[in-house]
């Protein structure tokens, strides 16, 4: 068993993990630098191509620009992980190069269709048939809204929590680091990956974001009664 998990991960190994803990927790670029060539870019380039042939996104245009852009753009996220939050670097880091790529399969689809979009607005222009609401309100009001949740959510922080319970805050945490890809997601998706994150299973982790649902409850009863 031991054998078949070193065989699927072999390029990312305690090893790799120790080195960017290492690097985040120093400011000496001397030492940044050595860790980073000998240990840390390696692992990160190995991991951004299987990640890019397992999910399949080989079907992007210019995937081999976007291979490279991604692993610049994780280098410059390296200080934002936090090994005291439960998760591993490599659960963190190929969540977040995952969702990179999620996004930019969502980005491709819409420019894909910006053309034909394009058609049917000036087809609506012609038919006077094109609508006058202002979306203003509506973007402003969703602001607010994940604003102010993202201060709930943050406030639960100081919060007395077991260590399973705080696994899966900081797990959710991750996961709505990037509200623009939340749609893209559906329900089964969330649970693999915080479940990936966290190292518990599905049972531990319903039961403790069923704490969370009660907290967010609350938060949205005062939201829709104008409370907050």
């Amino acid at each position: 068993m031991s054998t078949q998990k070193r065989n699927k991960n072999h390029y990312f190994t305690k090893v790799h993990e120790q080195a960017i803990i290492d690097y985040t927790a120093t400011c000496d670029i001397k030492i940044r630098t050595t860790l980073y060539i000998t240990y840390i870019g390696p692992a990160f380039s190995e991991m951004v191509d299987k990640i890019i042939y397992t999910y399949k996104f080989t079907s992007l245009p210019n995937i081999d620009v976007l291979k490279d852009e991604c692993k610049i753009w994780l280098t410059t996220i390296l200080d934002k992980y936090d090994a005291n939050r439960g998760s591993k670097a490599f659960s963190y880091f190929s969540v977040i190069t995952k969702n990179w790529f999620i996004h930019k399969v969502k980005r491709n689809a819409i420019d894909s269709k910006r053309e034909l979009q394009y058609d049917n607005i000036s087809k609506k222009i012609e038919a006077n048939e094109l609508s006058t609401k202002n979306v203003y309100y509506e973007k402003r009001a969703e602001k607010e809204f994940w604003d102010k949740l993202w201060n709930e959510i943050n406030s639960w922080d100081s919060m007395t929590m077991k260590p399973n319970e705080r696994k899966v805050y900081e797990a959710v945490k991750i996961v709505l680091s990037s509200s623009e890809n939340i749609e893209i997601f559906n329900k089964k998706a969330i649970y693999l990956y915080i479940r990936e994150i966290t190292g518990l299973n599905t049972k531990q982790i319903v039961n403790n974001l069923n704490k969370m649902r009660e907290r967010y409850k609350s938060f949205k009863k005062k939201w829709n009664n104008g409370k907050i």
